[in-house]
């Protein structure tokens, strides 16, 4: 089973040794991880960087039969955009995801930290941005269709609580991940 290791792991200077972390713990579980930035063959070609790495990441995806994702708040109170794209991609190729966060908290007190005061509670009690915005508020790990999606698909969205400078490479969720992906086949 190929698996694909979607996260912002692809950001950090030391991504290739964070790449073959991941993949000796799936290879540990018989299955063989894909990451983002290993060669994809059969991607079409492209004539700008981005749209290479677009076309490859792709290409990795549809090659894969599950995706495991690291959805611990980048830049902000919810995952990476891209890796939600990715992981709604898999998703809607009907093959199973899974993620994990190495933040606690949800997703709602995330959201009004980073509102930073510029919210207020409608008569109802749900909060509101300056915008006059709902902010959502299932108590849920991540936006809806993040953690509905996972659900949805059988999988399972662990939450590993780590000292924050460890977020990007504590591997304990991603292990946690792939001893169930392992379960599920």
């Amino acid at each position: 089973m190929r698996v694909y290791l979607a996260g912002p792991e692809v950001f950090l200077a030391d991504r290739e040794a964070i790449a073959t972390a991941k993949k000796a713990i799936c290879a540990a579980h018989g299955l063989i991880g894909v990451f983002p930035t290993d060669p994809a063959p059969g991607a079409p070609e492209a004539d700008t960087d981005w749209m290479r790495i677009y076309l490859g990441n792709e290409a990795h995806i549809q090659s894969c039969d599950a995706l495991i994702a690291n959805l611990t708040p980048f830049r902000g109170a919810s995952a990476d955009l891209g890796t939600a794209y990715e992981l709604g991609f898999m998703r809607a190729l009907g093959r199973p995801v899974l993620g994990y966060s190495n933040a606690p908290g949800n997703f709602t007190t995330r959201s009004l930290a980073a509102l930073r005061g510029a919210m207020r509670r409608r008569a109802n009690g749900q909060w509101e941005d300056g915008d006059g915005m709902e902010v959502e508020d299932f108590g849920l790990t991540d936006n809806l269709m993040i953690d509905g999606g996972i659900a949805a698909a059988g999988g399972a969205f662990v939450v590993n609580a780590v000292e924050e400078a460890a977020h990007w490479r504590d591997l304990g969720g991603f292990s946690r991940c792939v001893a169930h992906l392992a379960g599920m086949r």
